[in-house]
């Protein structure tokens, strides 16, 4: 799980008894904290390490506490590689949008699966930024050695206020899977190598 954030996706699969490898680098989502919340004012919000212990889980969960642009991909490999809304985050603007996705790639083993659920631009300030992407735009990422599975995006929509946006406002979302060919296999079939 690349932005494991605290846990969203990660407890469930580990409770389904998933092996999960959680990358995160923010410190409140990983230990816990307070947070300003839009109408009740501060509270405390427990992260990823505590409710992983809460749930007695830890065994499942790896977790990486390094940024995930600059993570050494040897021994996290896995069979399917998800995101859910993380590289629109401006901090990831530093770097170009192909960056995060091949580092993506990169982790998920032949005949594995990738997937990401991302913010689509939904005012005209998204338009600029890369990292705000729609569906089509983001499978030309994946060139022969990959299946697109799925596509999908939704109509704009009002979300309420939340930690970290703390006004009503409009998103607009997509997703795409996909999964890698065996090795040394494409589209087309045997690579050039084997022929």
């Amino acid at each position: 799980m690349i932005g494991a954030s605290d846990g969203k996706f990660v407890l469930p699969l580990a409770e389904a008894g998933y092996d999960v490898i959680a990358i995160e680098n923010d410190p409140l989502a990983l230990c816990g904290g307070e947070v300003l919340l839009p109408v009740s004012g501060f509270a405390y919000a427990p992260g990823l390490v505590e409710r992983l212990k809460e749930a007695d889980l830890q065994q499942r969960v790896r977790i990486v506490a390094e940024d995930f642009l600059d993570t050494e991909v040897d021994g996290l490999v896995s069979d399917a590689v998800w995101t859910s809304c993380s590289w629109h985050y401006s901090v990831n603007h530093r770097r170009p949008l192909s960056e995060f996705v091949t580092r993506m790639q990169q982790l998920v083993q032949p005949g594995g699966l990738c997937g990401a659920e991302f913010m689509m631009p939904s005012d005209d300030r998204h338009d600029e930024i890369e990292h705000y992407t729609t569906p089509n735009a983001l499978a030309s990422h994946f060139g022969d050695a990959w299946t697109t599975l799925l596509v999908l995006q939704t109509a704009p929509f009002l979300e309420r206020a939340h930690v970290g946006q703390m006004h009503d406002h409009t998103h607009r979302m997509g997703m795409l899977m996909a999964t890698k060919h065996p090795d040394g296999y494409t589209k087309g079939g045997p690579s050039h190598d084997e022929a």
